[in-house]
């Protein structure tokens, strides 16, 4: 299995197939609209509206699991993150990230890189650094804010 086998759904229902972002840099998140974290979708715009033309993308997953914090639908998500921080970058439907329902992709980039506890993502936010050939080169916990892995990112671009 290697990530661009997988497919997921946008937010608007629609399944993307991760082999759409073959060759690019990507930095996959699992967010929340109602977490202490939530303020780093402003740092997460700046990387992407500095890198976008230079094949970054980041892929928001919203997550409910920890502590009821993304608990509306996806487009009330959407609608949330551009009204509050002007996000352009692409969203997806909600998803799990632990546990029996957890997304295929989520399993797969765990397996790739655990966090200091194991591979269960603890909480919102957590991060994942893919290179252009598919392979997880981080995996940043959720109090890493998105301006320290910027140069990380100039690296693989």
């Amino acid at each position: 299995m290697n990530m661009y086998s997988l497919k997921v759904k946008d937010a608007q229902g629609n399944i993307v197939d991760m082999k759409d972002y073959q060759g690019k840099v990507l930095l996959i998140v699992n967010t929340a609209t109602g977490c202490g974290f939530t303020p780093q979708y402003d740092g997460l715009q700046n990387l992407y509206d500095k890198y976008k033309n230079q094949g970054f993308e980041i892929l928001d997953f919203p997550c409910n699991q920890f502590g009821n914090q993304a608990p509306g639908t996806e487009e009330e998500i959407v609608n949330f993150c551009k009204i509050n921080f002007s996000t352009t970058f692409k969203q997806f439907s909600k998803v799990d990230v632990n546990g029996d329902k957890e997304d295929p992709l989520f399993t797969y980039l765990k397996s790739q890189k655990s966090g200091l506890m194991g591979s269960a993502i603890k909480w919102n936010f957590t991060k994942f650094l893919v290179d252009r050939n598919g392979r997880v080169i981080e995996r940043y916990a959720p109090a890493t804010a998105p301006e320290k892995i910027e140069d990380k990112i100039k690296e693989l671009i």
